[in-house]
């Protein structure tokens, strides 16, 4: 059973609160939760979502824009909503037993940056996980969500491991650096991480043992690609 059971893990944010108090809205981010979903539907495996307490996350509308999401955005738009209808109430992040699961996927939108990064439910998932050699994946502001790993003495559990993320460069150009808390890849490296970037928007993916990580959501389906031929 559990060998054929993905598990996408979603931020339960819909806004993003900026250091001058303004709400910036957010939501999960069509592509990165649908290319992943459609790949391991197609290789067979069966995909739950969860997040914390069970809240769905709205769209990130920018993320069904075509001048901002590419042209073929409607179709993983279309894909997302169909796959959440599809699948019902979320499951509650800290009810989850990760023993079912093969592999964890972490996909983004700014939510991971509000509320993933300190989630101490997922958290300890992501350490039994990880422990287990169990896959984890994560793509674009997706990587936030592994600062919540940590040991009991509070040292990042990913410390040292090789990952992308969403760029700083890539946030400015978004028009969402100025005024950020905290950037992301700034924050991976700071906390240890041996983080690489690539071309701005273009695929860029690194694999570290069972860690599989994208910068973009150009490189969310290569990030599913990855994990499937692994699990085989």
């Amino acid at each position: 059973m559990s060998k054929r059971k993905v598990l996408i893990v979603m931020s339960a944010a819909s806004v993003w609160e900026r250091t001058d108090g303004s709400q910036y809205p957010t939501g999960y981010w069509a592509e990165e939760l649908a290319a992943p979903h459609a790949k391991f539907v197609e290789a067979g495996y069966t995909v739950d979502f969860a997040s914390p307490g069970g809240v769905l996350q709205p769209l990130d509308e920018h993320s069904a824009d075509p001048a901002v999401a590419g042209e073929d955005c409607s179709r993983h738009v279309e894909h997302a909503q169909q796959a959440l209808k599809a699948f019902g109430p979320l499951l509650k992040l800290h009810e989850v037993d990760i023993d079912d699961y093969a592999a964890v996927v972490l996909p983004g939108g700014h939510g991971p940056v509000v509320d993933l990064f300190e989630d101490a439910d997922l958290g300890g998932l992501l350490a039994q996980a990880d422990k287990d050699g169990k896959l984890i994946g994560a793509v674009c502001h997706g990587p936030a969500a592994l600062l919540s790993a940590k040991d009991a003495e509070g040292n990042w559990l990913f410390a040292g491991r090789r990952m992308t993320a969403f760029t700083d460069e890539e946030e400015q150009l978004f028009g969402t650096a100025e005024g950020a808390p905290w950037l992301l890849a700034s924050r991976l490296r700071e906390m240890g991480a041996i983080h690489t970037g690539g071309t701005a928007y273009q695929q860029h993916n690194v694999t570290d043992g069972n860690l599989f990580t994208g910068q973009n959501p150009a490189s969310s389906a290569k990030m599913a690609e990855d994990m499937i031929a692994a699990l085989r």
